[in-house]
């Protein structure tokens, strides 16, 4: 008997260690807008979709929902004060826990979307403020601002990051000469190892994670340049300028296969880099200008690229092997997201969310206007458990998109 108790615990221990973290993050599992859902509506009506519910109150912002398996936390801006705002799935507010002062300059509001890991939250304000949070009650489990702690320089519109965990590390980019980059202790807030990386502010960006066999790699923008950073010792790798300056960069790069694609403002277009494989190196294979959003996002499905064209107002297709633009669809400017076969596009003009074919040509399937809400259409929509959300300033919306038994 002592033996099976034994290794019972022995069991229960591994298990324990090797149990794989549920993670809530920006733009889905690998931050690519691909939201791997099924059994969700081909069409919608005129109106749009089921209204489950819908919350007034979470406050200015532009920062998207994350959801996990029984929350959702949202970022807002009250009164001039930060705060992080939890809620069941039903809509019910749980409880809300102020963080920091907020940005009420151009676009007042939050800018980023809460990461969560199990049991903790972490947030990043745009005056700079990084707090992990208890996911049950609200409290705080440490907080450091990267300005006053990391000598940070913030950016015109405010720190943009959706951070990024691996394993027991979180990053941000204070965007110092000396502290470009920092690698913390997700459970402690300590310090790990910090960058100088290229020594250039920081961009708007939420950074992606490339796990090679040889390394990981952090992949971000700074104000002028994407760069590579090896995530165990914080070495500079690989440094790729951009054509024109242009010092927004909103939108996380992509990596399928030994390629990373990113797509930017400002006369940089999107661009295919073929990484090496000890990820070490990057060379660029091709540009094109057309698709040159800078906060829209695009997914990369089979051989084509989808995302919004910035001067020229309209969701665009790019043919992978070749870069060459060979579709495009007029719904104005906006963010793209995929899920279950579909592309679903939010438009800046006008708040309209659409339902897209993608294939064989761009078809538009369904579209409905979103009327509710405050200011300016850019929150990122999010889909989860067959629920598709929606943020619009003040307001988040909560609709139905699953077929009907």
């Amino acid at each position: 008997m002592r033996n099976i108790i034994l290794l019972f615990i022995s069991v229960l221990f591994f298990y324990s260690c090797t149990k794989k973290a549920e993670v809530s993050q920006w733009r889905g599992d690998n931050r690519d807008g691909i939201y791997h859902e099924t059994n969700l509506l081909r069409e919608w009506h005129e109106e749009g979709p089921e209204l489950l519910w819908e919350y007034e109150g979470v406050g200015n912002g532009y920062g998207s929902p994350a959801i996990t398996r029984d929350k959702i936390f949202l970022s807002g801006e009250l009164d001039s004060l930060s705060h992080l705002f939890a809620f069941d799935l039903t809509g019910n507010l749980l409880w809300k826990s102020e963080y920091d002062s907020s940005w009420v300059v151009n676009f007042p509001g939050s800018r980023s979307e809460p990461t969560v890991v199990d049991d903790l939250v972490y947030v990043c304000s745009p005056k700079g403020e990084v707090v992990c949070f208890n996911a049950e009650d609200g409290s705080k489990v440490w907080s450091l601002n990267m300005i006053k702690d990391f000598n940070g320089v913030n950016t015109r519109f405010g720190f943009a990051q959706s951070l990024l965990v691996e394993g027991d590390k979180i990053y941000c980019s204070p965007g110092n000469v000396d502290t470009n980059v920092v690698a913390l202790n997700r459970f402690t807030g300590e310090t790990i190892w910090i960058s100088k990386a290229n020594g250039e502010k920081p961009a708007f960006c939420s950074p992606l994670l490339i796990e090679l066999p040889t390394r990981n790699v952090l992949v971000t923008f700074s104000e002028f340049s994407m760069f590579g950073l090896d995530t165990k010792t914080g070495e500079l790798l690989w440094l790729h300028d951009q054509d024109t300056l242009c010092d927004i960069h909103g939108n996380t790069p992509i990596y399928e296969d030994g390629y990373i694609y990113y797509t930017a403002g400002c006369g940089n277009g999107t661009v295919k880099l073929q990484l090496s494989e000890d990820g070490s190196q990057v060379k660029e294979k091709w540009r094109n200008m057309a698709m040159d959003n800078i906060q829209g996002g695009t997914i990369k499905l089979g051989d084509k690229l989808y995302g919004a064209g910035q001067r020229k107002m309209m969701l665009k297709v790019l043919e992978d092997s070749t870069g060459n633009f060979i579709d495009s669809l007029s719904v104005k400017r906006g963010v793209t997201i995929f899920a279950d076969g579909l592309l679903y596009y939010y438009a800046e003009q006008g708040g309209f969310m659409s339902l897209i074919n993608p294939e064989p040509k761009l078809e538009l399937i369904s579209s409905f206007r979103i009327k509710k809400g405050t200011k300016e259409h850019f929150a990122h929509p999010v889909i989860k458990n067959g629920i598709l959300y929606i943020r619009h300033g003040n307001v988040l919306l909560a609709y139905n998109i699953r077929k009907e038994e």
